[in-house]
């Protein structure tokens, strides 16, 4: 019998919280099924790009794919079956063999077409449909994890003051792009969270811009989002600086945007709603007449994928727990003249947060 793992003992909580996923109405699914890759590395360890994992009572199976049978038995602690054909079918082969009753799946992760082949294949068995069982699990992180998304976000701030070193006016966005991710390599990241954003001048108003042939010139904003992955996890940061000189406008809106960041961090505890903290960094743009131009939410968990719960957003009643890890990102952006946002990753802890990320985020005139 193998040893009990991390992941054994995340998956021994599944079951029980099937029944708050559930509708009301129906009985509690005798199994779950998840295809979702992030949430099947979180189940079992296995870090392939195809697989699945079948949680019973009895027993945990991981399905994969010939390429993955010999990585599959390194890194997971469950059983595991190789398909020669789509996953779905061998699944079914096992759940039907199994004489399940009904299996619970992710209706926020499962293809149309997964869920028609599963249906068509499975005999006399329930497909039941739940959605963000494993992602709540994800919300709160084990110390292991947060060493490493700690250590995540360390090479991503290295990388940026690396990166920064090489730059100069002139410099297009897609080689100040291209040089943070080759930092970020070199450091010894998987890879980027997500496609590094710099965006200069006029085009630092556009939250998510991507880099193009655009030389970053004197007098410019100049917004830089970027995050590494390390063993899996994701760090994410924003930082905000001006080429030649900051006029008083732009001075006026980096300080709101970094007030609004710093009330935030001192207001952010176990408890309180991610729709309040939300409303917090509202208000304080609100004082600066600036609220209109903040486009998006205050941030959102952080962990195997970029993006998890929670989102911090004006209706997220979620409330934050020690263990979470989220990112602050206020941002203003306006129009024909440019954006900022600041953004850390940080943890919630037992009586406050604490910030992760290490770059300083005063305004930095280059």
């Amino acid at each position: 019998m193998k040893e009990k793992t991390v992941f054994a003992s995340r998956r021994a909580r599944v079951l029980p919280l099937l029944n708050e996923f559930t509708d009301a109405n129906e009985t509690r699914a005798d199994a779950f099924l998840s295809t979702a890759l992030p949430n099947v590395r979180y189940l079992t360890g296995f870090t392939g790009s195809n697989g699945a994992v079948l949680i019973t009572p009895l027993r945990a199976i991981l399905f994969t794919d010939p390429r993955y049978t010999t990585q599959s038995a390194q890194e997971a602690d469950c059983d595991i079956r190789i398909a020669k054909g789509p996953l779905a079918k061998k699944v079914a082969s096992v759940a039907n063999r199994l004489r399940l009753k009904s299996v619970a799946v992710e209706l926020n992760r499962l293809s149309f077409q997964d869920h028609q082949q599963l249906a068509k294949l499975l005999t006399g068995v329930q497909l039941k449909p739940v959605t963000g069982l494993v992602e709540t699990l994800r919300m709160v992180k084990s110390s292991d994890e947060i060493a490493t998304i700690r250590a995540s976000v360390n090479l991503n701030s290295v990388a940026l003051e690396q990166a920064m070193t090489r730059f100069k006016p002139g410099m297009t966005e897609i080689d100040l792009a291209a040089e943070i991710d080759y930092r970020m390599r070199l450091l010894g990241a998987d890879g980027t969270a997500f496609d590094t954003i710099v965006a200069s001048g006029r085009r630092s108003a556009l939250p998510h811009a991507h880099p193009t042939a655009h030389p970053i010139e004197v007098d410019e904003l100049l917004l830089i989002d970027m995050g590494a992955t390390l063993a899996g996890y994701a760090s994410d940061m924003t930082r905000t600086y001006v080429v030649g000189k900051a006029g008083t406008k732009i001075r006026r809106m980096y300080k709101a945007v970094l007030d609004s960041q710093l009330t935030a961090l001192a207001l952010l505890k176990p408890g309180m709603t991610c729709a309040k903290l939300d409303r917090a960094v509202r208000d304080v743009l609100r004082g600066y007449g600036l609220d209109k131009l903040f486009m998006h939410s205050t941030g959102h968990g952080l962990g195997l994928e970029i993006h998890e719960r929670p989102r911090i957003g004006r209706k997220e009643a979620v409330k934050f727990e020690a263990g979470m890890t989220v990112t602050i990102e206020p941002g203003v952006y306006e129009e024909g003249t440019g954006g900022v946002r600041i953004e850390d990753t940080v943890v919630v802890t037992e009586r406050g947060c604490e910030v992760l990320t290490p770059t300083k985020k005063d305004l930095v005139v280059l």
